[in-house]
């Protein structure tokens, strides 16, 4: 028998001009600020040591840090003054963003919008789930980028343009904000947000490193989303994380596919979905395929055919989570009725596929994936700078 032929994956020029854009975008970027959050107890025990003080003060920090929940180096009434005037001095901050805006559905989900230190607008989104009791999960959605470069069509973020990745702590406080807004512990993070997280994995890994040792969230909590970025799913495997991967499919063929997602020209799906095999096989992980339900578009049982078969070919170890369109103000994208939703379900449960149907949260809140932040923000909030196409930034 045969051994099966490798899938060499060749970066299109499409792949080509993104990386051009985004590597244009970092360089051109401001230096990150030195932010204190994000940084472990025996990094901040260094930084003490470093500034002439005993070892024993980075853990004051940490602990004002990650359990007082500081926003300010004068905040810091634990150590003694000349330690704060040291780390301000040498350029630290906490490294907390101020609230830009806040709304909050019926459903009880509310998005927030932080404003940043170069006076962008990023969203969290905070969504409880309750009991009897009172909220007895809370997951985090957050933002990897400012904006998203890949402009999938359905998509809010990708339409109100692209700047630049987010820094670690720019990561990390958006759970914060969320706790703080709900007096609540987060439970579960999903990197769902504006952006796609591979194009800044470095900021990401280090993020997933805080929430998890720092902030106490599970990695099995953790939930990294992508549409499917060249030669990085392989990198995430090297790391054996016990967080879930979740592609963004959208589709059962690569044409079809294209046309949703047209970074996707860059990425064959033969050569993705190759790569999510291994990613099973490597870390044990179950890889879950987000699919968003598009009415008369990828909405058709001959669609779910084709994607259990899809799946099938390349093995097991696969969820599918179908996504009913959340509709954005000027798409012509329609969301589907409740009986093709169930009919595609159907179709795939027939073929032995895990599937589930997410609950739609946030309606009334512009929850969906860049809305409110396009409500506020075109540009950067600076009153006289000219407005310009922001640009895309890399990894």
């Amino acid at each position: 028998m045969a051994a099966p032929q490798q899938v060499h994956v060749r970066a299109a020029p499409l792949a080509r001009a993104l990386r051009t854009r985004v590597a244009a975008a970092a360089a051109s970027a401001s230096s990150p600020e030195r932010a204190l959050l994000g940084l472990s107890e025996p990094d901040l025990r260094q930084l003490a040591v470093d500034l002439g003080q005993q070892s024993y003060r980075g853990k004051q920090l940490h602990d004002l840090l990650y359990k007082s929940r500081a926003k300010q180096i004068q905040e810091f009434s634990h150590v003694p003054k000349v330690f704060r005037e040291a780390l301000v001095g040498a350029g630290w901050k906490v490294g907390r963003s101020p609230v830009h805006h806040a709304v909050t559905a019926s459903d009880g989900t509310t998005k927030i919008l932080l404003k940043l230190e170069d006076n962008r607008l990023i969203e969290t989104v905070g969504i409880p789930v309750d009991d009897d009791k009172g909220p007895s999960r809370l997951t985090a959605c957050v933002s990897s980028q400012v904006g998203c470069p890949l402009r999938c069509s359905f998509c809010a973020t990708g339409k109100g343009g692209f700047a630049r990745n987010l820094h670690a702590h720019e990561i990390v406080e958006q759970v914060l904000a969320i706790e703080e807004t709900f007096q609540h512990r987060v439970t579960n993070v999903v990197f769902m947000g504006m952006g796609e997280p591979m194009l800044n994995l470095k900021s990401v890994l280090e993020a997933h490193r805080c929430l998890n040792k720092e902030l106490k969230i599970g990695q099995r909590m953790i939930t990294i989303s992508t549409v499917g970025v060249p030669n990085t799913i392989k990198k995430l495997a090297s790391h054996k994380l016990q967080s879930t991967l979740a592609v963004s499919l959208h589709a059962p063929n690569q044409k079809l596919r294209e046309t949703i997602v047209p970074s996707a020209k860059s990425y064959p799906l033969e050569a993705l979905m190759d790569d999510c095999k291994n990613y099973f096989l490597e870390t044990g992980r179950r890889v879950s395929f987000e699919y968003t339900l598009l009415a008369g578009i990828n909405d058709a049982k001959e669609h779910a055919e084709e994607l259990a078969e899809l799946l099938h070919t390349c093995g097991g170890g696969y969820h599918v989570n179908l996504i009913p369109y959340n509709p954005i103000q000027g798409s012509e994208y329609k969301r589907p009725y409740r009986k093709v939703v169930q009919a595609f379900v159907d179709a795939l449960e027939a073929r032995k596929i895990t599937v589930s149907v997410r609950q739609t949260r946030g309606l009334d809140a512009n929850a969906a994936c860049g809305q409110l932040r396009n409500e506020f923000q075109k540009n950067p909030l600076l009153e006289s700078s000219p407005s310009s196409e922001p640009n895309l930034v890399p990894a």
